[in-house]
């Protein structure tokens, strides 16, 4: 394996329901290279989505440890902890999450701007990359005037802007056609080969998940290197 880039430690989330507890994640030892491709895999509300919060600190653990380049990321204060997610960690989720009364330019130039980069760098950057997905002619088009293979390019672009460590991406086709979801994860890909980017993909679809290097699956709270067993 490569280097460790996110480590979980016996990594438990809880929460309070009808008067008692219940166990989303039950004890997750993971590791994560540098540069690997992982999908997971699981049936609904075996705690995918739980676990990708908590791993772009999006959510907290109820106890257990999570590391980043061996790092406690979740010991940092709250001003640490929101830089760290903005700079090292993109989000691609199923439905797009575009702020609707902005453009495509502007939705991809957000992050960077609130990184503290200037307005003329962050336009330069969000233009080239989303020129790199095809997008050169829907700059100023906001996100009610895309289709919705163009808003999900414009939200991966917007989760790339930042060049992050890594990539959490939560069904990034589930909402799409067959092709335009190819399309998509084309471009998931590529980010991992161009740049070396680490990316993380839940998914139900086994063929994209095949694609990945590393394949996980959830069952009961917990995570195997292997899918279900052959009924």
């Amino acid at each position: 394996m490569t280097a460790p880039l996110i480590e979980t430690k016996a990594l438990v989330r809880s929460y309070p329901r009808a008067g008692s507890t219940v166990e989303v994640l039950r004890g997750i030892d993971l590791v994560i290279g540098e540069g690997e491709t992982i999908s997971v895999a699981g049936a609904s509300g075996v705690g995918k989505s739980t676990l990708l919060n908590i791993l772009g600190t999006l959510d907290r653990p109820t106890s257990g440890e999570v590391l980043f380049s061996g790092e406690p990321v979740f010991e940092y204060d709250k001003k640490r902890l929101a830089l760290f997610r903005n700079a090292a960690i993109g989000f691609v989720f199923q439905f797009h999450h575009l702020l609707p009364e902005f453009s495509a330019l502007e939705n991809v130039m957000l992050p960077s701007l609130i990184g503290g980069m200037s307005k003329e760098e962050a336009r330069a950057g969000a233009e080239e990359l989303l020129r790199e997905v095809g997008l050169a002619d829907r700059l100023e088009h906001k996100p009610g005037e895309l289709s919705g293979g163009e808003q999900q390019r414009t939200a991966i672009v917007r989760a790339l802007v930042t060049n992050p460590r890594v990539v959490l991406a939560d069904e990034p086709t589930g909402n799409l056609d067959t092709r335009t979801g190819d399309d998509v994860f084309d471009i998931l890909t590529e980010l991992n080969r161009a740049r070396r980017t680490t990316l993380v993909v839940v998914t139900h679809n086994e063929a994209l998940a095949d694609r990945m290097g590393r394949k996980l699956y959830m069952r009961d709270g917990l995570m195997e290197e292997s899918g279900p067993e052959e009924e």
